[in-house]
């Protein structure tokens, strides 16, 4: 006799067996903020700051007697702010433009153009607001070349840049007859000593300009079209974006930083000259790809790179209280820039996979 359940010559079923859903078995472990990528920039940036804080030791140690007088201290800490502030306006253009997705090469040249036309006689006739239109002016129509030979010429930036380097060096060594220009402006030479609240006006215009770059970055359409941009041009085009019109803009913003250092640098010195902001392009890239800034576009912060200036300013400043030459901390700071970009190139996975190992 056969069961009920079953016909004879057919084999027995067994039960039909329910699929595992995504719910079976331990729930994968959460991964917290601090470790995920929205955490990156404040994790590089603490980092940065552990560098500073290991340089102020460094020279505590060497130089005991300085660092032991707290007005020392005091002043020497403003003088590092103050020699920064330049560079420090020029690498938020420069930081603008990698995230972007490009690079420039000429912004000393374009610092020191922009210095020597804004100290000609005729320039410094039309006074204190004369000079600083020039020099803005200069810095932003430089800028824009570089942009339209890049965005509608097709040149790769680091040849367009490259070539603008020479050519704005030339101009300026051809305008000041390779002579070092005295600007005789007191409103102008005063802005390196006028200081507001015991502030020095170089760290504030320093801070106004790395606010602004901070909430243009961050806060508005045209930030979020240069970290797309800077991404995937195909897909920032797909989505709508000019991306050719916004590159004109970021090289132009970059110019008008440059055209604002200039002024600084001029005040600083009372004078311009065709050498002015020498290796600054060398500088600003350094300091942009220490705080985080990508190579490649599409990444980077406006505070970081603030930080990465401050970590070479204090390098610079380190080297000078002992009396040290300019060619180990050249050294040193090339030494620093490739471990910036080796950090960037090989993350935690990247160096399990190099030496053969899967990631716990």
């Amino acid at each position: 006799m056969t069961d009920q359940g079953t016909r004879p010559g057919v084999p027995a079923q067994s039960p039909p067996v329910e699929p595992k859903t995504a719910h079976d078995g331990p729930p994968p472990p959460r991964r917290s903020w601090w470790s995920g990528d929205a955490a990156e920039p404040v994790r590089r940036n603490l980092g940065l700051i552990g560098v500073l804080v290991v340089l102020v030791i460094i020279g505590a140690v060497t130089r005991p007697e300085l660092y032991g007088d707290a007005t020392w201290v005091t002043s020497n800490v403003w003088t590092i702010l103050q020699q920064a502030s330049a560079i420090g306006v020029v690498t938020v253009g420069m930081t603008f433009v990698i995230i972007g997705g490009g690079i420039d090469l000429s912004v000393g040249a374009i610092v020191a153009v922009a210095g020597v036309w804004s100290t000609t006689l005729a320039t410094q006739s039309y006074g204190a607001a004369g000079m600083i239109f020039t020099a803005i002016v200069v810095g932003v129509v430089v800028g824009l070349i570089n942009g339209v030979l890049i965005s509608y010429g097709k040149l790769v930036p680091f040849i367009a840049t490259l070539a603008m380097m020479v050519a704005a060096r030339g101009l300026a060594a051809m305008i000041s007859d390779k002579q070092t220009q005295v600007s005789t402006n007191s409103t102008i030479n005063g802005i390196a000593s006028t200081k507001v609240a015991g502030v020095p006006m170089l760290v504030i215009i320093l801070a106004l300009v790395v606010a602004a770059g901070w909430v243009l970055l961050n806060r508005t359409t045209f930030g979020r079209r240069t970290v797309a941009v800077g991404g995937n041009v195909e897909a920032a085009r797909l989505a709508g974006i000019n991306v050719r019109v916004h590159t004109v803009l970021l090289y132009a913003l970059s110019g008008l930083c440059c055209g604002i250092a200039a002024i600084m640098l001029t005040s600083q010195a009372t004078s311009a000259q065709a050498a002015m902001a020498n290796l600054y392009e060398l500088d600003a890239i350094a300091a942009a790809i220490i705080g985080g800034t990508l190579l490649s576009g599409g990444r980077g912060t406006i505070i970081g790179a603030l930080f990465g200036v401050l970590v070479f300013s204090t390098i610079t400043n380190l080297f000078a209280i002992n009396n040290l030459s300019t060619e180990v901390q050249n050294m040193v700071k090339g030494g620093i820039i490739v471990a910036a970009v080796l950090v960037q190139q090989f993350h935690y996975r990247s160096l399990t996979q190099l030496f053969g190992r899967k990631p716990a």
